[in-house]
């Protein structure tokens, strides 16, 4: 898999910074997320930044969906997550649609082992649905 460049020189260094093990199959969700966005109309594009230092991914356009962060989970070296926000519907709607196919933590994350493969379709409607909260909600 080819990953896009980074724009922003702090999101290149928190991928740097993660664990090796991890390293890799967050890229992949990064670049699912860049992939999904780019593939969505209405979003005017993604930003690509940091939150809680964690990197974290926003439709341009204001009030037409909710951020995505990537990270570790805490305390966790073969775990890592997709995060919503918590006061957002998502993690309930993901679990509506696929309750049999994602670990979900609470109302804020979808969770991923690092040595198992991410279920591409339908994890990429889950994250249609983040970038286009607001529109459908």
């Amino acid at each position: 898999m080819q990953f896009a460049a980074f724009q922003d020189r702090a999101v290149e260094a928190a991928f740097e910074s993660c664990a090796e093990p991890l390293r890799v199959p967050l890229l992949r969700l990064r670049q699912l997320i860049l992939d999904t966005g780019a593939g969505t109309t209405g979003l005017g594009g993604l930003v690509e930044t940091l939150k809680w230092g964690e990197p974290a991914y926003l439709p341009v356009k204001l009030r037409v969906g909710t951020t995505i962060r990537v990270a570790a989970l805490k305390g966790s070296s073969k775990h890592y997550a997709m995060y919503v926000h918590c006061q957002t519907t998502l993690v309930e709607t993901f679990a509506c649609h696929y309750p049999d196919t994602f670990r979900f933590e609470g109302r804020r994350a979808l969770v991923f082992q690092q040595d198992e493969e991410i279920p591409v379709g339908p994890l990429e409607h889950c994250i249609g649905l983040a970038l286009t909260y607001y529109r459908w909600r």
